[in-house]
């Protein structure tokens, strides 16, 4: 295998499949049996998921909440779809970890940097929940730093579309593909990978990103494995 342990991030949205809020069972369990195929060919995987399918913290002020109110509530849509791939992995087999980075001791350890990269060594699935623990920060932020802690050989993060385009492929059919391209290319040219901190610390940290499309099943085996896939962001 091309990488000996990656931090996968996925949209909460990503999990609603046809639906228009929640959990869609065929989608979360497509993306189960995608990290059970690369953990058992040993891979050390950890995991960070949105909300966006229950709760999105940056919508909740134009509903009249207070940001920060609606950030931590935003947090907590993310450990529950931590807890439902947690159970869909447990399904088949796969030992797993839940961390959260607020404590809520009934559902899940709190956050500790050794702990997590300890499960790893031993061969369990850690899924990071609650983002940072702080307002004001996306879980694409939480993502990169869970990934520079853990000290991650990349991240992966997974998407509707094949890639980076020029612009929106699904809105316009001109869109150019991009297989490979730098940090700060992507900053030239204003695309949308992650958000500005997020970004920020992967390319401080020179922690390369392939952007590629996780709903293809194989997908994410044949990444790890080598092949030349999606898009990769590096220095």
């Amino acid at each position: 295998m091309k990488y000996k342990r990656i931090l996968l991030k996925l949209s909460g949205e990503s999990l609603m499949g046809p639906k228009s809020f929640g959990i869609e069972p065929e989608m979360l369990s497509l993306y189960a049996r995608q990290i059970k195929g690369i953990h058992d060919a040993g891979v050390e995987v950890a995991v960070v998921i949105g909300g966006g399918n229950i709760f999105r913290g940056i919508n909740a002020v134009q509903g009249g909440f207070d940001r920060v109110q609606g950030d931590y509530m935003g947090m907590l849509a993310t450990v529950m779809n931590g807890m439902a791939l947690q159970s869909a992995l447990e399904n088949l087999q796969v030992h797993t970890r839940l961390q959260t980075a607020i404590e809520m001791k009934e559902i899940g350890e709190p956050f500790i940097r050794r702990r997590a990269v300890r499960h790893l060594e031993k061969r369990r699935v850690v899924i990071f929940g609650a983002g940072t623990g702080n307002p004001y920060f996306t879980t694409d932020t939480a993502a990169s730093l869970r990934a520079i802690e853990i000290e991650a050989d990349v991240i992966l993060k997974g998407t509707r579309v094949d890639g980076i385009y020029s612009s929106d492929p699904e809105k316009d059919p001109t869109a150019t593909k991009y297989d490979r391209i730098s940090f700060d290319e992507v900053i030239q040219k204003g695309l949308n990978v992650m958000d500005l901190t997020a970004f920020t610390l992967c390319k401080e940290n020179n922690l390369p990103i392939i952007v590629f499309n996780a709903n293809q099943e194989g997908n994410l085996f044949r990444l790890v494995q080598g092949e030349t896939l999606g898009t990769l962001v590096s220095a």
